[in-house]
């Protein structure tokens, strides 16, 4: 999952003429396994949607690692069947026309051959009310390994640490369940404050302590890190916080 924001929400520049070049190809580097959860942050919109920040599972289907690929244009790195139509859709998420969108696309792995994807795009709004961001969802199947098939193992109970992997992240109250899901929706402050009964600035103080427990600087990077740590229902939207990530 990526995320964008779209005025320069970052210190780092990106140039069209000054794009960091793309390292070799990573002859070993593995086929990524399917993600349903890969993440990452652009700016700079409508330039080329620079990547400011990136989970290592949006990352590694380029050969990339979450450090490396930050400094990239998004639509360097995956394209649609239609010339600009990624861009399209961008422009139409900035203006607020429409609050998400989802187009298959296509990038090269580490290894220089082409995968096939589907890409989410959330809009975020800042706290003036306008688009502030985007969080980009990478979702691709898993590439079929060479040799032949192994036996299906017998079913056996999940060790410990995968059973434990739903409960990662922090528990939020029912109230800070509702705000993170308003954020995830592209809501502002305003529109949040006006559906929740609450302040403009009982809102912030709230957003402000989400963004301190998931050590994120902006709404887009938490929603990001949200999504990465699996706190909100697969495949819904409007998007809805887990039940057990819920304090009861």
């Amino acid at each position: 999952m990526a995320t964008t924001s779209f005025p320069d929400a970052s210190p780092r520049k990106h140039h069209r003429d000054a794009q960091p070049a793309l390292p070799a190809l990573r002859r070993d580097a593995p086929r990524s396994a399917s993600v349903s959860r890969a993440v990452c942050t652009v700016r700079s919109f409508p330039d080329n949607l620079v990547i400011t920040s990136a989970e290592p599972e949006f990352a590694r289907p380029f050969g990339l690692s979450s450090g490396e690929i930050c400094g990239y244009g998004l639509l360097d790195l995956l394209h649609s069947a239609v010339p600009d139509r990624l861009r399209e859709q961008f422009v139409a998420l900035s203006s607020g026309r429409q609050p998400r969108f989802t187009e298959k696309v296509t990038g090269k792995d580490g290894t220089g051959v082409d995968f096939h994807a589907d890409m989410t795009a959330i809009a975020v709004r800042g706290l003036a009310g306008g688009t502030s961001g985007a969080v980009v969802l990478l979702h691709h199947p898993a590439a079929a390994a060479p040799g032949p098939a192994a036996p299906a193992p017998a079913p056996m109970a999940p060790p410990p640490a995968t059973r434990q992997v739903a409960h990662e992240g922090p528990l939020l109250s029912a109230l800070d369940a509702q705000v993170l899901e308003g954020v995830a929706r592209g809501e502002s402050t305003v529109q949040l404050a006006s559906r929740l009964y609450l302040s403009r600035q009982g809102i912030e103080y709230r957003i402000g302590q989400m963004l301190r427990r998931f050590d994120t600087p902006n709404r887009p990077a938490l929603v990001s890190r949200a999504h990465a740590l699996g706190m909100f229902a697969a495949g819904q939207w409007p998007p809805r916080v887990l039940p057990e990530r819920v304090k009861p």
